[in-house]
């Protein structure tokens, strides 16, 4: 799986066949647009020091605040911040210390999503969401 990731975002060149994105030799477009067509979401999360709303925005500089409350509506994110008491501007310190495991989880998908890669890689990103959530975000993922 690592391996697949790795010749996929092109950390390696291939000694031998091909991968294709869209049909198109991933050999023959360019790292920094290639890696901007993929997106990854790993079991670590990163969250950094901001707002819920700043760290869902990441994934899309400039994205409007409806792209942004899509993308946490589609993810379940919007579930939870609604209920905290500063909603979407909650801020979170670097380590996301406020917020539970389960829940800096889906703000890394909600980052993700709202980028809109052409491929979504999820290593493990469920692993601290409950069962249900995780069913409900990969059938928004494959809408």
């Amino acid at each position: 799986k690592t391996t697949l990731v790795n010749l996929m975002m092109r950390f390696y060149e291939l000694d031998a066949g091909r991968i294709t994105l869209d049909g198109v030799d991933v050999t023959s477009v360019p790292r920094r647009e290639l890696r901007s067509r993929l997106g990854m979401v790993l079991q670590d999360t990163w969250l950094f020091g901001g707002t819920i709303r700043d760290n869902i925005a990441y994934g899309r500089p400039g994205a409007t605040e409806d792209e942004i409350l899509e993308a946490a509506r589609a993810t379940y994110v919007d579930r939870f911040v609604r209920s905290l008491p500063d909603g979407y501007d909650t801020v979170l310190d670097d380590e996301g210390a406020n917020v539970s495991a389960g829940e800096k989880q889906l703000l890394t998908i909600a980052r993700a999503f709202l980028a809109r890669p052409s491929v979504l890689i999820l290593d493990e990103a469920t692993s601290s969401v409950d069962t249900r959530t995780e069913v409900l975000v990969q059938k928004a993922m494959s809408a």
